[in-house]
């Protein structure tokens, strides 16, 4: 079912559907998509049911049948069939609710049409309807699960016995309240409607109001507002949208907003798509960046984001305040496991939840994914099953091999064993934790990531190649200068494998850094030369800067597509002019030829950023970033020769 709630689908004055905010064309792209799902074509026009919001009053209700009737045609939409359910048919109720795919609840007084909608268990009868509903003034109202039906005739204002609160039919969770500019300034009873009344029902209660024109739409579990719109809540009201803005009904709780430094963009990029963007960290808010406290609806600062007791009560205190969380996101490695907890206790489906954790976190479930999903990967052993096992292991591959943590980032804590010697000293060294680790054969090649925004669907709306010459763990063991590019397409049978490898681990809605070996020959059990082999799952971006170097590379905003796929669930950035984008970083131990001025009398036109790298990622990542953007790949080794030249 799609439900779109409005005040008046026209603006006054008017007999035929506004295109104001796109609304006409949601209205037949949806109408369009409900005959398709409900009889199989678009060609159909569509099987009309008007539910009126006056039973009993015949001359109100053929009014407006019979003007409801002239907008729809009007606007160029011609339903086979209109019909108005009323008193006069109640009877045929399930019949005519059974027929339709277009129900429209329409306009009056709200506790008449609710009391209506009861009586004939429309709640009831819309289970399984699959078509279109539309809501116009007290139809909306009436399709939250809980009514707020504020006064709205002579007396009702000053009755203490009228129940502004009802059972309404349960699609939305929203309550609204329309025709903002008719009804801002009514006085009923004596009682200002918005000062005197809905303000101070406001307090635990969050209400939308917004003029005729915009709308709701409800699609696919998200709900998005088209247009101007305020919200009120807490007895005041701030305007949330303008016209032709969307404004999504979501509730965003994003730890460590503030680290790295450019994930406020991240943040930037909810709050643009009309998000409530709910901060978590340790640090001052004075302390954030102006970006980052723009983009931030509500900010809560912990002594120690490791303490998750501290962290649980800062999302229970938004959820409290906002109402359902609907992401928990963090987007970093070191959190993952802290997010996926939070989903869980909270009940956040959006995301990866503490079941499937270890299966993105521990290399040796990783193994099972690869595995279902025919994706070769390097032979591995659990350190766990002991010195023998694994040296009778080390004589099936040969050596070099590797020991690295189970739950690990990059390459810190990975190890080179090249004999049984070594093997032994390093079961010696590790008597109290190598049950933590794994070993795997040592496999020679190209280390490339495959990155990639995906959907709900499971669809990549965004993907990218980073090549890395130099291992990072011969970087971090060797305090070696890290140099790699970003390029400026995905080869095919990377984007395949990369692919596949989502799907065979079930990932949905993430950013994913997916890393492989590009063998540099052939072998056996892995691939021919050239061929893919994974190496390891990420289910978060690349670290540092490399969604900037994104950003570069496509001509876009890898940000705001992360935003516009948890608001949209789909990409509304377009990629532009492609580059090979290339980083090149330096150490402060090591003395370099080229001083920083000449680096940029050479390159200062090719380089877009110039950054240090925060102590917590300058192993792998160097203390000083150059990151410069080429139209031909030949330029980019004199870049790294030049950059990272030393005395």
């Amino acid at each position: 079912m799609t439900l779109i709630l409005t005040g008046s689908p026209t603006r006054y004055g008017e007999d035929r559907f506004t295109e104001d905010n796109g609304f006409l064309s949601t209205v037949k792209a949806e109408l369009a998509d409900a005959a398709l799902r409900c009889k199989g074509s678009k060609s159909l026009a569509p099987v009309l049911l008007m539910i009126s919001a006056a039973p009993d009053d015949v001359l109100f209700t053929d009014s407006v049948l019979e003007g409801m009737s002239l907008c729809v045609r009007n606007s160029g939409i011609n339903p086979s069939i209109i019909t108005m359910l009323d008193r006069r048919n109640v009877e045929k109720a399930p019949e005519l609710v059974k027929q339709a795919d277009w129900i429209v609840l329409c306009g009056g007084h709200v506790p008449t049409q609710n009391k209506f909608l009861h009586e004939i268990g429309l709640k009831e009868l819309l289970k399984g309807f699959d078509g279109l509903v539309m809501g116009c003034s007290a139809g909306s109202m009436n399709c939250a699960d809980i009514v707020y039906s504020h006064p709205e005739m002579p007396g009702e204002a000053a009755d203490p016995s009228y129940s502004r609160w009802l059972r309404g039919l349960g699609l939305t969770r929203l309550q609204i309240v329309p025709h903002y500019y008719q009804v801002r300034d009514v006085v009923l009873d004596g009682r200002r409607l918005f000062e005197d009344v809905v303000f101070p029902d406001s307090w635990r209660h969050r209400f939308y109001s917004f003029p005729d024109g915009g709308y709701i739409l409800c699609k696919d579990g998200r709900e998005t507002l088209h247009g101007t719109a305020w919200e009120i809540s807490y007895g005041a009201m701030r305007q949330i949208s303008s016209e032709n803005q969307v404004f999504t009904f979501m509730n965003c709780v994003f730890i460590s907003p503030h680290f790295p430094q450019t994930y406020s963009h991240f943040c930037a990029g909810l709050r643009k798509n009309g998000v409530n963007v709910l901060g978590i960290a340790d640090t001052p808010r004075e302390y954030l960046t102006e970006e980052l406290r723009g983009a931030l609806t509500d900010y809560y600062q912990v002594r120690n984001l490791e303490d998750y007791e501290e962290v649980y009560r800062a999302v229970a205190w938004f959820a409290h305040k906002y109402g359902h969380i609907d992401w928990i996101e963090s987007n970093n490695e070191y959190w993952l496991e802290q997010d996926a907890r939070l989903r869980t206790d909270f009940n956040v489906c959006s995301g990866i939840k503490s079941d499937r954790i270890a299966s993105i976190k521990e290399k040796s479930e990783m193994k099972k994914y690869y595995a279902e999903g025919k994706i070769p990967t390097a032979r591995q052993i659990k350190a766990a099953e002991g010195l023998a096992a694994v040296s009778a292991f080390a004589k099936k591959t040969g050596y070099p091999i590797i020991a690295k943590p189970d739950n690990g980032v990059g390459a810190s804590g990975t190890f080179k064993l090249n004999s049984d010697e070594e093997l032994k000293a390093w079961f010696a060294d590790h008597s109290s934790n190598y049950g933590a680790f794994v070993i795997e054969e040592f496999i020679t090649g190209l280390l490339v990531s495959y990155d990639a925004i995906f959907n709900s669907k499971m669809e990549p709306i965004f993907e990218n190649n980073s090549v890395f010459p130099t291992p990072i763990m011969n970087i971090v063991h060797d305090n070696l200068d890290t140099c790699y590019w970003t390029n400026k397409t995905v080869p095919a049978k990377l984007a395949e494998i990369g692919r596949r490898t989502v799907k065979a681990f079930g990932i949905k809605s993430r950013f994913v850094h997916l890393e492989f070996f590009q063998l540099d020959r052939d072998r056996e059990g892995l691939g021919k030369k050239g061929d893919y082999v994974g190496l390891e799952v990420n289910m978060r971006p690349p670290g540092g800067y490399t969604p900037d170097m994104m950003n570069y590379a496509h001509s876009t905003d890898v940000f705001q597509i992360w935003a516009d796929m948890v608001a949209f669930d789909e990409r509304r950035k377009e990629l532009g002019e492609q580059y090979y984008c290339a980083y090149a970083s330096r150490r402060d131990c090591h003395q370099y030829i080229h001083s920083h001025d000449e680096v940029f009398a050479r390159y200062g036109n090719d380089i877009c950023m110039c950054q240090r790298m925060p102590a917590a990622l300058s192993d792998a990542l160097g203390d000083h970033v150059y990151i410069a953007r080429f139209a031909n790949k030949k330029d980019i080794e004199p870049f790294f020769e030049y950059v990272c030249e030393q005395r």
